[in-house]
């Protein structure tokens, strides 16, 4: 048996020490051992972005990554970034435009499009759909998620949504 290792990060701004085992995915770390379950987990091979993260401001599919690899690293979730405020406008804007629906994939898509607009202040339609393509929506058929997205990036254009 493999003995747990001790592994130190932030998390949404706060120090965490743990002791956990090496196999150990970010995503379960998080949701099992933190209780952040925001951060969903879906497909378990990084394909459908339920489990999407912010690692040292990079967007990563966190099933994909073992807990020991973020020692020293600073991780935020969907948790974070929305008690922050940083997307209050984007939350919105898929509430607005019924983009939700049942909301597993809601998180990811989140920390997906933010991603984005930091990225691209006022990306267009096309480059919208491709920065979301590897995240997995089962219930909106994506038109709304892309127009949510589109009305924040006018939105924080200062222009009409």
């Amino acid at each position: 048996m493999t003995a747990a290792m001790p592994i130190s990060l932030q998390v949404n701004g706060e120090r965490v020490e743990a002791n956990v085992l090496p196999r150990v995915n970010l995503a379960d770390f998080l949701r099992e051992h933190l209780k952040l379950t925001g951060t969903h987990v879906g497909c378990e091979h990084g394909v459908c972005g339920a489990c999407t993260v912010r690692v040292n401001g990079e967007i990563v599919r966190s099933c994909l990554m073992l807990a020991v690899q973020t020692n020293g690293t600073s991780v935020e979730t969907i948790e974070g970034i929305s008690d922050s405020g940083e997307i209050a406008d984007l939350q919105a804007a898929f509430r607005d435009r019924n983009a939700l629906q049942c909301g597993f994939c809601t998180p990811g898509m989140l920390m997906a499009a933010q991603d984005l607009l930091q990225q691209k202040r006022e990306p267009g339609r096309d480059e919208i759909r491709e920065h979301l393509s590897g995240n997995y929506c089962r219930c909106t058929g994506y038109q709304a998620i892309i127009d949510a997205v589109e009305s924040t990036a006018r939105a924080r254009m200062g222009r009409t949504p």
